[in-house]
């Protein structure tokens, strides 16, 4: 690291000491990552998790703007949630079908407390920080019920606040705009206020200044760059429509229900200021550049379009920059659709006043709570958690990971007829037994050798994805057995990841139960790729696996598995990209020896060894290698979560208790 940047990132470590910045910046500093860029993947991610700033550096790694000294710009707004918001969110899908979209739909619902502001980098912690020291100023006097007025023109209809209430909550805002400048180091410390009051001379220093009502709005506007709104209050419902639409849209804003309960939230967005008067497209489907001067497109993109700038764009194609990589090219304009201004925008911190608690001040171990449907500002992990995060990045590395719980192994091979009528009708016997199956075409009884996760399984799955998030481990590609408990266990990994819309399960058959174990003489009737994909597991239908799943012979030797083990393992590894992240391999208890020694370069164990130490892994038991590149090796390491652990619940018959049998 540059002498420069050393002493830089001295000053910001010693400036947030307590804070969350330093430790999300020493993984992305030791890999190598100069100070200024690590800031501003954070603050372009919201500040969430090292991991998303890692995965925006990388994106970003072809952004020409990406050493500019180019700040975000935050705004604060006071945002409905609750039953309130549901009724507003239909409000908005109701005029947009019936009167056509106006300006109001590019934004959500929101009062606007301050207007947008810039702020550097390695000072966008301070702004959290005066969030949480205006909340908690102004809690005990936030308004339990905000009061709300329609108020319509020929181009205006919205929500006004008034009286009391809208004080308290202009308060609120002139309070966060003075903190947040006092913190962020805005030298206005030797600037003088002057009594605007006649025939005074009196003035005070700002730094005496113990509330923001003393804080003149001029003053706020000449020497501090946070801008509270003072004028009217205001939640807009619609903006710059057809004036023959007035009506429509007062019938339907009448309809709102105002008498709910509502929580009001303080949140802090920002934006990048480049693009504001840009127009914002969505990617609809893939595309992949015929010409080095296109751009590549992933469903879900955002590409910032400046209308003035399409001279050079034939018919049918637009010249953009994506927001995911910062790159700029032509594109084809009808693989996307008109998006919204605030789709682009990044949430950061927020404050619920009717919770009377800062919710990003919570531990680590509640940050992944949900509010309202959205996962809440994560603090900083631990240190172990993020060399953790580091190390996975730096090389290449393969999870293997035992499926959950299945439902025979606690209700014995007789389970089926335990949960199924004659006629196979399913139904629930015990809590353990899932809620429901899964339709297979040949009917229920092909679940006899397939059978699926128990609650409890399900329950075990969830915790070790929950687990992984915390970890800060990067999943970039999922393998697993073709048996359903493995398929399970892989998209509930993935869903507590928030990875299940965008990795797709690879079924590979090669890493298959030793089939020496299974019952029968031939090999179980397992789920087709059709299906699992109507069952709504999200699979990979393109994948050609390294072995076949009509390949899979019934009782065969030990070598004949360990073998076919190994070519699949070799496989999976060969098939992934060089340093994308950890690949995640879903399989049997067998699996953690049989796809590791292989990487390992160790000769299979003896039969007799190899049975006795598959009896001792449990559910969601895990093996972890790395790819030592500098010794041209692979090594074990310790698992990125610790083991789940849990003891026996035996089956309760109450009226067995009654009679005291």
């Amino acid at each position: 690291m540059a002498a420069g940047e050393t002493q830089l990132y001295a000053k910001v470590s010693n400036k947030l000491k307590g804070r969350s910045t330093p430790l999300l910046l020493e993984p992305l500093l030791a890999m190598g990552f100069p100070v200024h860029t690590a800031l501003k993947a954070l603050a372009a991610t919201g500040r969430k998790t090292a991991e998303e700033a890692l995965v925006w550096l990388h994106d970003h790694c072809n952004d020409p703007s990406l050493d500019d000294p180019i700040p975000q710009e935050y705004a604060l707004f006071l945002c409905p949630t609750g039953p309130l918001l549901e009724k507003l969110q239909e409000f908005w899908r109701e005029s947009k079908r019936q009167c056509a979209k106006n300006r109001a739909h590019e934004v959500f619902p929101h009062v606007t407390l301050c207007d947008f502001f810039t702020c550097e980098d390695q000072k966008v912690e301070c702004l959290y920080e005066a969030l949480k020291r205006a909340g908690d100023r102004l809690l005990g006097s936030f308004p339990a019920a905000v009061p709300l007025a329609l108020h319509s023109s020929i181009s205006y209809l919205g929500f006004f606040v008034s009286g009391s209430p809208a004080d308290i909550i202009r308060e609120f805002a002139m309070t966060f705009a003075m903190e947040a400048s006092l913190l962020a180091g805005t030298s206005i410390s030797h600037f003088w206020i002057f009594s605007q009051a006649p025939g005074h001379g009196l003035n005070l220093r700002l730094n005496n200044l113990t509330s923001a009502s003393f804080l003149s709005h001029y003053i706020l506007q000449k020497y501090c760059s946070v801008k509270p709104c003072t004028k009217q209050l205001h939640l807009t419902l619609a903006h710059k429509f057809y004036p023959h639409h007035q009506r429509t849209l007062e019938q339907l804003a009448r309809a709102i229900p105002l008498g709910h309960s509502c929580q009001w939230t303080a949140a802090l967005y920002s934006r990048d200021m480049r693009f504001v008067h840009y127009q914002t497209l969505r990617a609809l489907f893939q595309y992949k550049p015929q010409n080095v001067d296109e751009l590549t497109l992933s469903p879900g993109d955002y590409i910032f379009v400046d209308p003035t700038q399409q001279d050079e764009a034939s018919e049918g194609w637009v010249i953009g920059i994506s927001q995911r990589t910062g790159c700029r090219g032509f594109l084809p304009e009808n693989y996307t659709d008109r998006a919204s201004e605030s789709d682009t925008w990044v949430k950061h911190r927020m404050y619920t006043f009717s919770l009377a608690t800062d919710l990003n001040s919570r531990k680590d171990s509640e940050a992944s709570s949900r509010c309202n449907g959205e996962f809440l500002p994560q603090t900083a992990r631990s240190l172990s958690s993020l060399q953790a995060l580091q190390a996975t990045v730096a090389r290449k590395s393969v999870l293997v990971v035992r499926h959950g719980e299945r439902v025979d192994q606690i209700f014995g091979k007789s389970w089926l007829q335990q949960c199924s009528t004659p006629d196979g009708t399913y139904y629930r016997p015990d809590l353990n037994f899932p809620c429901s199956l899964p339709r297979r075409s040949r009917g229920i009884k092909d679940f006899e050798n397939d059978p699926p996760l128990s609650s409890c399984g399900i329950f075990q799955s969830r915790i070790a994805g929950d687990a992984l998030l915390d970890s800060g481990i990067r999943i970039s590609s999922v393998f697993a057995s073709p048996a359903l408990r493995c398929v399970q266990t892989a998209k509930l990994i993935l869903e507590e990841l928030k990875l299940e819309k965008k990795i797709k399960i690879r079924v590979e058959p090669g890493i298959f139960e030793w089939t020496k174990w299974e019952a029968g003489k031939t090999t179980p009737t397992l789920m087709s790729l059709e299906e699992l994909k109507e069952a709504n597991f999200n699979i990979d239908t393109d994948y050609r696996p390294a072995f076949p799943l009509s390949a899979l012979m019934p009782a065969e030797s030990y070598q004949e598995y360990v073998d076919r083990c190994t070519a699949s393992v070799v496989q999976i590894v060969n098939t992934c990209p060089q340093d994308t992240g950890v690949i995640l391999i879903v399989s049997h208890g067998s699996a953690l020896d049989s796809c590791t020694r292989p990487l390992l370069g160790l000769p299979p164990r003896e039969c007799g060894d190899f049975a006795q130490l598959v009896r001792k892994i449990p559910s969601l038991g895990m093996c972890f290698c790395e790819e030592n590149k500098e010794e041209g090796k692979w090594e074990l390491v310790n698992p990125p979560v610790k083991t789940l652990t849990h003891g026996a619940n035996a089956a309760f018959n109450w009226r067995n208790w009654i009679s005291g049998n």
